[in-house]
This record gives C-alpha cells, structure tokens and sequence, in this order.
C-alpha cells in the first residue's frame, strides 16, 4: 500500500466514523427520547433496547456514513488544494479513488455478514422490550401447509422453540386420509419433534359395515424438516425481519410448498442489493468534484452532494416498501431499478470525465 493510499484512508475513515457516530447517536437518541414512558424501568432492559436500536440504525446510518464522509473528505482536500498536491506526485484518478471504493465494499459487506445473525431481528427485539413482550414470545392458531400436509399449531413458542397441541392433517386429492395429534413439539437438529402422537388413518375403501378407522400410538415423529421457528413466527405474522440465512431457508422451503416468495426474495435483496447503492454515488461525486477551489463553490457541491445522497437513498427504500407491500416483484422494482442506477452513473461519469 502507497503512502498517499494510506494517507487517503486515514482522512476518510476518520471522516467516516466522525459522521457514523453522529447519526447513530442522533437516531438513537431520538428514538430512546421519543420512547422513554414505555421503556420499562430495568436498566439492562434499557440497555438492550440502545443496543438493538443501534444495530437497526447501523443498517440505515451505514451506507449514509460511507457517502458523507466521502464528501467531507473530498471537501477538506478541495479547500486545501491537496487535490492539486496529489495530480503534482503523478497520482492518477484512479489511485485516489479506488482505495475508498475498496473500503466501502468490505464495510458494506461486513454490514450483510452482520444481517446474517441474529442481530438482523434487531428491531423485532427492541419491539418486544416496549411492549413488554421480550421474555414471553408467543403466537397461536398458526395454519400452514408442508407438502402433503396442513399443519395446525395451538401455540408456537419461537424463542423456546417449541409448539404446543398440534393437528397434521395429510390430504390425497383433496381427501383428508391420515391426522396426526401430538401434545407438544420440539424444534431439534434442523427438524420438528412430535411427542406423545395419536395417528388416526382413515380406509381407503369405506363400507358401512366393515370400515374402522385405524387409530395408533407413537411416541414421537419427525416433520417440516428446516422450518424453523422463527421463519414460522415470520411467515405467519407477515413480517419483513429476516436474517439472511433465514430468509434463504424460508426461500428454498416456500418455492417447495408453491408458496408466494415476492416478500422473502424483497427482503433479501434489501439486505444485500441495495446498500451497494453507495457505490455509484461515491463515483459520480468524485468526478464532480474539482481539483482547486479557486473556481469552485465547495458550498454549493456540498449540498448538492448531500441532497442527492438522500434522495436516491430514499428513493430505493420507496422502493423496497411497495415492494414489501406485495404491489410489484421484487425483480422489477429492485433489480432492474438497481442495473439502471448502475449504468446511468457509469454514463454521467465517463461523460463528466471525458468533458
């Protein structure tokens, strides 16, 4: 690594984490302010509600951080004309520029690694602590269908990982041919576990006089392979908090089942698509920037910059939530919007460079 590389980082990670500190401190404290009368009084309570709230606001202050400071630092190096310094040592474009891409690529996907851990149900937590619902998670009357099967659970405990009173009903044209009744079920090595199961088999060829059902005992029985708990809780609450693992697992078992997808596949292009957004916002800002401010209004640039940054960054989380909606696929109103954004700035920047 150059020196003048390590000089260029060293201004703009400073920058960034300036500017990352700033907002998360503001939304975070906006939000613990605006909430405080619900907040229950425990002090670790309150502590993990900062802590939850912090990480939800990591994903939106994040990619911001990376654009803002970004212009501050192409600002500092206008005002102090160490653009003109740089092109006088024979760097290139190309050096200057390709370093704080490389670092907003790796910080963008530490970002996505991140999502794929529990802390991507952040807000879903910090939910639960202002309802007062953080140690007692449950839901009931949950219906869904799993091949051959409709699965009823009374009551499905997701942070337990465990369901109580459950009814397995499998269908053959139509026809209901076998029921499974099981008191509780455990969520172990990737499968459903139905303990004390009543299975009652109907006959395939029914008469009056000669028909019985066929009613025996088990101890325990396997099914919904994969379908954890909290894809349960999410798909029959109709949420959009999904890790990304998650929400690959809900993904792979859906498209099985012949389910609609849109929303999953939505939510996983927001966590790994979308903030790569940044990426061509740093390019088109750099090349309108000016190596000397003698003719240049830095003021001017600033908010322009800045305005831009919130209004794409805006105009893509519109986006996500008609999407999130169910009013367009995800494939149109993410991807082809993204591939678009993409070429768009690669045009404006060739144009401005080569002007």
């Amino acid at each position: 690594m150059s020196i003048l590389t390590k000089y260029i980082l060293k201004k703009y990670l400073l920058n960034f984490i300036i500017v990352l500190i700033s907002l998360e401190l503001f939304f975070v404290g906006i939000d613990f302010l605006q909430n405080f009368k619900s907040i229950p009084a425990s002090a670790n309570l309150q502590l993990l509600y900062v802590l939850y709230n912090s990480f939800f606001t990591l994903t939106l202050a994040l990619p911001l951080s990376i654009v803002f400071g970004w212009v501050i630092t192409l600002a500092i190096f206008i005002r102090n004309n160490e653009f003109v310094a740089f092109n006088a040592l024979g760097a290139t474009r190309k050096e200057i520029f390709i370093p704080i891409v490389n670092i907003s690529i790796f910080l963008l996907t530490l970002l996505i690694f991140l999502q794929a851990t529990p802390l991507a149900y952040s807000y879903d937590q910090k939910r639960k602590i202002l309802n007062n619902e953080y140690f007692t998670s449950s839901k009931s009357d949950i219906f869904l269908k799993y091949n051959d099967y409709y699965i009823y659970f009374e009551k499905l405990l997701p942070l337990e990982k465990r369901a109580e009173n459950i009814h397995i009903f499998k269908v053959n044209n139509m026809d209901v041919v076998e029921t499974i009744l099981g008191e509780k079920a455990y969520f172990q090595n990737d499968k459903w576990y139905v303990v004390n199961v009543k299975i009652v088999n109907k006959p395939k060829d029914i008469n009056i006089d000669s028909s019985k059902l066929d009613v025996r005992y088990e101890k325990f029985l396997h099914t919904l392979d994969g379908f954890k708990p909290k894809i349960l809780d999410n798909v029959y609450e109709n949420k959009s908090d999904f890790s990304i693992l998650d929400a690959i697992s809900a993904l792979i078992l859906l498209n099985e089942q012949k389910i609609n997808t849109q929303k999953i596949r939505s939510v996983l292009y927001n966590q790994i698509i979308i903030p790569f957004f940044v990426i061509p916002l740093l390019l088109l800002i750099y090349a309108y920037a000016s190596l000397n401010s003698r003719f240049f209004n830095l003021g001017k640039f600033t908010s322009f910059s800045i305005f831009g940054t919130l209004i794409v960054w805006g105009f893509f989380f519109m986006l996500f939530k008609f999407t999130n909606g169910g009013i367009v696929i995800p494939e149109i109103s993410i991807l082809l919007p993204m591939f678009l954004w993409i070429v768009i700035s690669i045009y404006f920047y060739n144009r401005k460079i080569n002007s």
